[in-house]
């Protein structure tokens, strides 16, 4: 674990064009490496936000198939940060969609990629129902990845309902033992559930697990009508939010010190008191 680093999550407002969406993210990309930050990270389907099943099929699988994978990759290397491309709408192998994080390195090169295990599938009321295992393939594995600061470990949206996915990524259950410092939710919340729990459901994975959590978010209305709730947070290992990206599109930033992990660990070691019971 090194030094001291800054840490940007950007807010998006992501469209129905996968072009359209590399020029928003990208410009805001660069203004949070211009304002220093060392990673960036963007939110979930920050490529694409199609709910019409045949058009989303057919945008990902023209050119090179990557939904614009190779343009945040140049992303990452012209600006020289580690970057998080929260998740991109891409095919997967069995050629239906996959919902994939990447994290991409400095020069460009994709460090390592996660495939969302948890599918939204729910009725939230008054006619939003969302039934996300229609449109994507699950993931079936976790992900940690080596950052210069410490461990990341990959995570997407609604995979924050489910906290032994966290417990097993903080005690290096996936990784040889070795836990993670860092969780990455990119995520496109809905505006209920948000309200209801996104600060406390992200709270309690930074406490539970003494680790920081960063969440970049869509935020707004969309062009299929959907709703998002937006307040991207960067959240410390003692559960206090160092920033709040609201509801408009933007960029937050915090300055982030790895030795906050070991500190929290060490006055709640809770990590270390998990037992066996019947």
């Amino acid at each position: 674990m090194s030094g001291p680093f800054t840490v940007a999550c950007v807010q998006t407002t992501s469209s129905r064009e996968i072009a359209e969406n590399i020029e928003a993210a990208g410009a805001l990309v660069r203004a949070a490496a211009k304002a220093g930050a060392d990673f960036v990270l963007l939110p979930e389907t920050v490529n694409l936000m199609e709910s019409n099943g045949k058009l989303r099929t057919e945008k990902i699988t023209k050119g090179d198939g990557d939904g614009g994978l190779s343009a945040y990759r140049d992303m990452a290397s012209q600006a020289g940060i580690w970057l998080l491309a929260g998740s991109l709408v891409v095919m997967g192998e069995d050629e239906k969609a996959v919902n994939r994080s990447f994290l991409i390195g400095p020069d460009g090169a994709v460090q390592a990629q996660y495939d969302k295990i948890h599918m939204f599938d729910v009725d939230l009321g008054d006619g939003e129902v969302h039934k996300e295992s229609n449109a994507y393939a699950a993931g079936s594995k976790a992900v940690t990845a080596v950052l210069p600061w410490g461990r990341l470990g990959m995570s997407v949206c609604y995979d924050l309902r489910f906290p032994n996915l966290y417990r097993g990524l903080a005690k290096g259950y996936y990784s040889g033992g070795e836990g993670v410092d860092f969780i990455s939710v990119p995520a496109a919340f809905t505006r209920p559930t948000g309200k209801a729990h996104w600060h406390v459901l992200l709270r309690a994975r930074a406490i539970e697990n003494g680790c920081y959590v960063f969440a970049p978010a869509q935020c707004g209305e969309h062009e299929n009508g959907r709703k998002t709730y937006g307040h991207s947070l960067i959240i410390n290992p003692w559960g206090e939010i160092l920033a709040d990206g609201g509801e408009e599109t933007g960029i937050i930033t915090a300055d982030i010190d790895p030795a906050e992990v070991t500190k929290a660990r060490a006055m709640i070691p809770s990590l270390m008191h998990d037992r066996a019971f019947t």
